[in-house]
């Protein structure tokens, strides 16, 4: 056994060859295209229009795929995997910051303006990490040998795919984060945000975007300070800032601001008074509040209902009444208390509420679905028994409320390549943004630039760099084939479909989007595939050696 153990195999013997690779992947990309082609002609047939995709998109995201998440997070996490997983946002980055650098270097190439430079670098460095790839894994999973990882016991297809697609949502949660601020935000902002640059007006009357009377408007706003005064727009909102910033800062100690922060410090300390501070039953003169009113009122006319109603209307009235005296009594409380301390503390105490309030605020707005499914499935697989509740067979809520969550989570991945191949569909467009006027060799540069930063510089460059680090790196799950393939197939993925969506919210070059998308996931997606799933299987074999 030992001297088979130290003999070695012929190269390139734990994968198959060229012809049947290409048969493999072929087979998993028909799969992809089998499933999306419904879309694409019930979109043809005028049945999927914009807003139908829109709302089945947005369902996916609130609905679907966050039973996806959870399903495959809390099943395949632990405490151990948590720790292992921390290259993946590393990765993430470098990915990011080349894809950017990429995009970056093709605009300047071409020659583009800030609108179309932004455009090339959100289709660059956004890449789809969620419905081909996931579909893709899952194939590859059943249908290539040697992708079974010799550190997990018994392991088996299904085991494969569950770690790729776990893998995969990581990826892709953390493209959400930047997808939707810095994506949204900034590089796919409507033409609106780049009115007050004249590179971005000039660029916008060139390519139509304006109708007469805008441009005329335009041209007038932005001469029209540099004749009187010669005060440009940018120094007179400067000007206004740090005048508002002046006066701010000014009044920042002043006894009304105090009284002000220390009443809102109470109210936020004391969270049942629904941000109002509540008199009190006792108080009957009229200036009591909506509900008191309304309690009084209900008492009033409670004396014509007979019967169970009558009683019910007095209890719950008794009810309000009694958790309203309690949210009183805690306001006076807390603000007799608050005014007691000393103005230095009461100055302290104030900022640290009003950072904390803006910090949960923003933390609250900031989550989403799919961020709420991933912090539960953490939570469940750090707590074995939790973990054990939810998963083992035979028990009670795994026979229910998982199996439940799990079929509902079946449909994520076939929904969103039916979205996908209505998206391919041009007729979907909006019909306010059908006859938008682009340059036809403007958006033909723009779907080439795209491609090129996208599918082909951050293969050339991320493909040595993944070698070298599943070579030489300590990291346990680098040995894992599934974990290569995931990041090959990511490194060159097209750009994402939540991208046309946000296209289409914010009228960003529709036209260069729709040909974008068939030229990505239509004729390109086959060879790019082949391509990096060879190039992960080379990878592999070559880093067990």
């Amino acid at each position: 056994m030992d001297a088979l153990k130290k003999k070695k195999l012929p190269p390139h013997s734990s994968h198959p060859d060229f012809a049947n690779l290409t048969l493999l992947v072929f087979e998993a990309v028909l799969e992809v295209v089998c499933v999306s082609l419904p879309g694409y002609i019930v979109a043809r047939m005028g049945m999927f229009d914009a807003e139908a995709q829109k709302f089945v998109a947005n369902l996916n995201t609130q609905l679907f795929t966050p039973c996806l998440i959870f399903t495959k997070l809390a099943s395949q996490l632990s405490a151990e995997k948590l720790v292992e997983l921390g290259v993946i946002p590393f990765i993430f980055v470098v990915q990011l910051i080349v894809s950017y650098i990429a995009a970056i270097a093709i605009s300047r190439i071409c020659s583009f303006k800030k609108r179309a430079r932004n455009f090339v670098v959100a289709m660059a460095v956004f890449g789809n990490s969620n419905s081909l790839p996931i579909s893709l894994v899952i194939s590859l999973s059943n249908t290539l040998s040697g992708l079974h990882w010799d550190k997990v016991p018994g392991d088996n297809d299904n085991e494969v795919a569950a770690r790729g697609i776990l893998y995969l949502l990581i990826f892709q949660q953390l493209g959400q984060l930047v997808r939707w601020t810095w994506g949204f935000n900034v590089l796919l902002a409507p033409a609106e945000a780049y009115k007050d640059e004249d590179s971005g007006i000039n660029a916008a009357i060139e390519q139509g975007e304006y109708s007469d009377d805008e441009v005329e408007h335009l041209l007038d706003d932005s001469h029209s300070d540099y004749e009187s005064g010669n005060i440009t727009p940018e120094l007179r909102r400067s000007y206004a800032t740090s005048i508002s910033s002046s006066e701010s800062s000014s009044d920042s100690d002043s006894p009304s601001l105090r009284r002000e922060c220390a009443q809102s410090s109470v109210e936020f300390a004391t969270p049942t008074n629904g941000n109002a501070v509540v008199k009190g039953p006792s108080n009957m003169n009229g200036h009591a509040n909506g509900d008191m009113a309304n309690g009084a009122i209900t008492s009033f006319n409670s004396t014509t209902l007979k019967g169970p109603k009558r009683m019910w209307l007095r209890f719950s009235g008794a009810i309000k009444r009694f958790f309203q005296s309690i949210s009183s009594g805690m306001a006076r409380t807390a603000r007799r208390t608050f005014l007691a301390l000393p103005p230095w503390l009461q100055r302290t105490l104030c900022r640290v509420n009003s950072f904390l309030a803006k910090f949960l605020h923003g933390l609250w707005e900031f989550m989403n679905p799919p961020l709420w499914a991933m912090l539960a499935a953490i939570i469940i697989a750090s707590v074995p028994q939790l973990q054990h509740l939810f998963f083992d067979p035979g028990t009670f809520v795994s026979n229910s409320v998982t199996r439940a969550v799990s079929q509902s989570g079946q449909v994520a991945v076939p929904l969103i390549l039916v979205v996908l191949g209505a998206n391919l569909a041009r007729n979907t467009l909006p019909k306010e943004d059908s006859h938008s006027i682009e340059d036809t060799s403007v958006e033909r540069r723009l779907v080439i630039a795209s491609l090129v930063s996208r599918m082909v510089i951050p293969t050339i460059i991320m493909a040595p760099l993944l070698a070298i680090t599943a070579k030489f790196v300590p990291v346990s799950i680098l040995d894992d084939p599934i974990f290569v393939i995931v990041c090959f197939l990511l490194t060159g993925a097209p750009s994402a479909l939540q991208l046309a969506q946000i296209c289409q919210i914010n009228n960003v070059y529709m036209g260069a989007m729709a040909r974008l998308l068939f030229q990505s996931y239509v004729i390109w997606i086959l060879p790019s595939t082949l391509i990096l799933v060879m190039l992960a299987l080379e990878t592999v074999e070559w880093a067990q050696q």
